[in-house]
């Protein structure tokens, strides 16, 4: 008989991979890549920063060694600049001797901080049940993207009315038997389509089903994680993942309320980037049909004009327009009311077909002339 696996070595453990960036309305294959890629990375940092320390430290116990070499070699020489030199050498080799405990000290530091970090799918998916006899994944080609998208939709258009039930479940019980009579359902197009339906909630504000959902895609993605971390077919596992989490000490639920916690947030970071967006495209759309004859946005001229000019048109007082055109250079009068007129703010009562120079000056003139009209009145 085969013995049981003791879990408990993954009492504290990260859990988040395999995520994709794909199109804003489909979010698959979730939200994980982007917290694998970002431990990752802390880790690459962490590692480099421990191997620049031990170079560090290697390069002081080298000088250190020079320096004692040197005060030997002094302290042999009877001559006064040897003694001179022997008490310059001591001072030296007293001050490599003090950085070099201090970068002990430092890689101790580093060293126990190793120690203490969680672990995650990348170190303990190494090398350890190579022996397994049960339920072991076979090997298959890596799949396209255009191959993951035609899977996740063809499982979510048979599966999306059973994905939905178990993500409202609450119960460890409920959610257990629910993959006991529908195993199919442990897989990662599940823990996509959960992410999708997370993001579409929070989009909705409806915050505590997300909340709910969310729970839902963190049991799922733990099950994920747990088989690929043993190498088996994760439909073989989940009873275990159950088991464990019922029964699960302190630490082990912890680590459970981190990645949740951490998820709920990615998701609310995800959902808000959404909204932002499709905010934008919103405004996009409005301005597009501000858009005056000449394609600008009457909005930007109206804010690109000087104050003065802005009154006139808060207050639709041509006269007023007429007098500061007036004591402006004509150059950029000219320049502000050829903007004007591409915008629709203003619509010269004169029509030209002579090209945009003479609409132009048959624009300022106008105004000119209304008031010189004003003036002999």
């Amino acid at each position: 008989i085969m013995s049981r696996i003791d879990y408990s070595v993954w009492d504290h453990i990260e859990v988040s991979d395999d995520e994709d960036d794909t199109h804003p309305n489909i979010d698959t294959p979730s939200l994980f890549r982007w917290r694998h890629q970002a431990r990752v990375e802390r880790m690459e940092d962490f590692n480099k920063r421990g191997e620049e320390m031990n170079k560090t430290l290697r390069e002081c116990k080298r000088k250190v060694a020079e320096a004692q070499k040197k005060v030997q070699e002094l302290s042999i020489s009877t001559s006064d600049d040897a003694k001179k030199e022997l008490a310059k050498a001591q001072a030296e080799e007293k001050k490599l001797k003090k950085e070099e405990r201090e970068w002990e000290k430092k890689m101790d530091e580093h060293n126990r901080e190793e120690k203490k970090m969680p672990w995650n799918v990348d170190t303990l998916s190494k090398e350890g049940f190579s022996k397994s006899i049960v339920n072991v994944v076979p090997d298959s080609s890596e799949e396209t993207e255009e191959e993951k998208e035609k899977k996740h939709k063809t499982f979510v258009e048979k599966n999306e009315k059973q994905i939905k039930h178990f993500g409202m479940l609450r119960r460890w019980d409920d959610s257990q038997k629910y993959l006991s009579d529908n195993p199919h359902l442990v897989c990662e197009e599940t823990a996509n389509y959960l992410v999708i339906m997370c993001i579409d909630l929070e989009v909705e504000e409806k915050h505590a089903l997300m909340e709910q959902v969310a729970h839902q895609t963190i049991v799922m993605q733990f099950i994920l994680e747990l088989a690929k971390s043993l190498k088996v077919d994760p439909r073989g596992c989940f009873r275990q993942f159950f088991a464990k989490i019922k029964t699960a000490d302190q630490q082990y639920q912890d680590a459970f309320n981190d990645e949740l916690e951490s998820f709920k947030e990615r998701v609310r970071g995800r959902a808000k980037i959404r909204i932002e967006k499709a905010m934008k495209e919103y405004e996009e759309e409005e301005r597009q049909k501000r858009l005056g004859p000449g394609g600008l946005d009457p909005v930007d001229v109206y804010e690109s004009l000087p104050a003065e000019m802005q009154k006139c048109f808060d207050e639709k007082d041509i006269g007023m327009l007429q007098e500061v055109i007036s004591k402006m250079d004509p150059t950029e009068a000219k320049v502000h009311m050829k903007r004007c007129i591409e915008s629709g703010l203003w619509v010269p009562n004169s029509k030209t077909d002579d090209g945009d120079e003479k609409e132009e000056d048959a624009t300022y003139e106008e105004v000119k002339q209304k008031e010189e009209e004003t003036k002999k009145e």
